[in-house]
């Protein structure tokens, strides 16, 4: 049986271990096959043109010729999801007219970046510890910040999905994201203090 079709039968975790161990590009062109799709997708949404959402697809992909190696990934379709999109939102950053014609990703880039900044994570991926701590400091917040945060980083829904789901509009979601943000980042730093 040739490479290429027993690397067909691998699930994304195999081959994502495999190609830590042999670095062998054909691995991730199969998760390429797989996800090209989905990359391509997100990279639409945000990008809002074919041409350079096929181009930045490629840089993604790319991009996790590195990144795999470096990182512990469990869920790779969740985490290629995240890397995609910060990815495009920082595509976003450097294009300022992009930025100005779409106030509602304005949000979403100022999220991600202080996320990253808040907890201290790489390309949007969270360690196994920090998962934990996190879940469990998401548990104090107020009912509505918890739905709110979960949604939004968690789930990766947008804020006009999650006043779908929620009923809510979009200044109590932002307020409330905003204020979950606020609430988690005390009571993680409150955690950390208890610990040292």
């Amino acid at each position: 049986m040739s490479k290429l079709l027993a690397y067909k039968n691998l699930a994304d975790a195999e081959l994502v271990s495999q190609y830590k161990q042999t670095g062998d590009t054909m691995l991730v062109g199969e998760l390429y096959e797989r996800y090209m799709h989905l990359v391509y997708g997100v990279c639409l949404k945000y990008l809002g043109n074919a041409e350079d959402s096929r181009d930045v697809t490629i840089e993604i992909f790319e991009k996790l010729l590195v990144d795999l190696k470096r990182h512990e990934v469990k869920y790779f379709k969740s985490w290629l999801y995240s890397v995609a999109k910060n990815h495009c939102l920082m595509k976003f950053r450097k294009d300022k007219s992009r930025v100005e014609n779409h106030p509602e990703l304005q949000q979403e880039l100022i999220s991600v970046m202080e996320w990253d900044e808040n907890l201290h994570l790489s390309d949007g991926i969270l360690k196994e510890e920090k998962l934990q701590e996190m879940e469990a400091a998401i548990l104090q917040l107020s009912p509505d910040q918890r739905k709110c945060i979960e949604l939004f980083y968690l789930k990766e829904k947008s804020y006009q999905e999650i006043m779908k789901e929620t009923g809510l509009d979009f200044g109590q979601v932002k307020s409330f994201i905003q204020n979950g943000k606020r609430n988690l980042k005390l009571i993680l730093t409150k955690q950390h203090e208890q610990r040292h």
